[in-house]
């Protein structure tokens, strides 16, 4: 026995000795921070200068409080409140900012809800199409045009709200992403609505891409199947990008032909399965147990 209990404790202290000497796994290492997208610039450590904030390619120059041409012409057609630079972060703000807060054609007052920040040229292009372009269209709906429903205006993100590639048009002020438009009566017009009238839809596609230089609805990128998007973003040789596709409801289902009494009753019988028995032969039954004194004369010969 003494030497059983001894060859058991060596036995115990190689297993013990085994394992101390196994390394201990580390834990996994943290996924590399991506750094921010070019455009985006740290967070300051410290307060900056104006001139620090907007950046190098910042001119002083073009600050000043008499208002741009610009911004005159579109006093005349809208309610706007100027806003001379709308700076950063990075790459994102501009110069020539303006908040739209109504149209106005005559009398009339139409609501852009909410208001957005634009640069001014976007800005007085919008208040264009929607006084000569959208008001002339929904008069034939029997109740005036009370407002605009906007969706996306600045917004300092990359290009369809990617976390890197380049910045949008939205991060500089030059676009805007409209739902619809609301009527005196309540209505509400969704310029994505397949029920909306096809012809109004076609209308408004027309009329924005006659004016703005990229326009983006359903069937364009995936990106814009409930808003449209409108920028004004300069490229080669004047060219520009117009997709909406102006979609119509999907066809009614088939009339499905109504079951008989009798197709319903089998319907509703549950299934049976058969289940085919083979006789294999006898299972064989576990030896017995030993006998308890049996087990004791066992215990006393180990």
């Amino acid at each position: 026995m003494m030497r059983r209990l001894v060859a058991v404790l060596g036995l115990i202290g190689a297993c013990v000795g085994l394992a101390a000497a196994e390394p201990v796994p580390l834990p996994r290492p943290r996924p590399p921070v991506l750094a921010p997208p070019p455009w985006v610039e740290p967070a300051w450590t410290e307060p900056r200068s104006f001139r620090e904030a907007a950046g190098d390619g910042f001119d002083s120059a073009t600050v000043t409080a008499e208002p741009s041409e610009c911004s005159m012409r579109l006093e005349k057609i809208a309610a706007i409140t100027r806003i001379p630079r709308l700076v950063g972060p990075g790459a994102c703000g501009g110069g020539d900012m303006v908040r739209l807060h109504a149209v106005m054609r005559g009398e009339e007052k139409i609501e852009i809800k909410p208001a957005p920040y634009l640069r001014c040229p976007v800005a007085e292009q919008f208040a264009l199409w929607v006084r000569d372009d959208a008001v002339p269209r929904l008069a034939g709906l029997g109740s005036a045009l009370r407002s605009v429903d906007s969706y996306d205006d600045f917004n300092c993100r990359g290009r369809n709200r990617a976390s890197r590639g380049k910045v949008s048009e939205h991060g500089k002020g030059n676009a805007i992403d409209l739902r619809g438009f609301t009527l005196a009566d309540g209505r509400f017009i969704g310029l994505t609505d397949v029920h909306a009238a096809k012809d109004l839809r076609a209308a408004m596609r027309e009329t924005t891409c006659a004016r703005f230089t990229t326009v983006l609805g359903p069937g364009s990128d995936g990106h814009h199947e409930a808003h449209i998007h409108l920028d004004l973003i300069e490229r080669r040789n004047g060219y520009s990008v117009c997709q909406w596709d102006v979609r119509e409801p999907l066809p009614p289902l088939p009339p499905t032909k109504p079951k008989t009494d009798a197709e319903v009753v089998a319907d509703a019988k549950p299934e049976t399965a058969t289940v085919k028995l083979e006789f294999v032969g006898p299972i064989p039954l576990p030896p017995p147990r030993p006998a308890m004194a049996d087990m004791r004369r066992r215990g006393r010969r180990l």
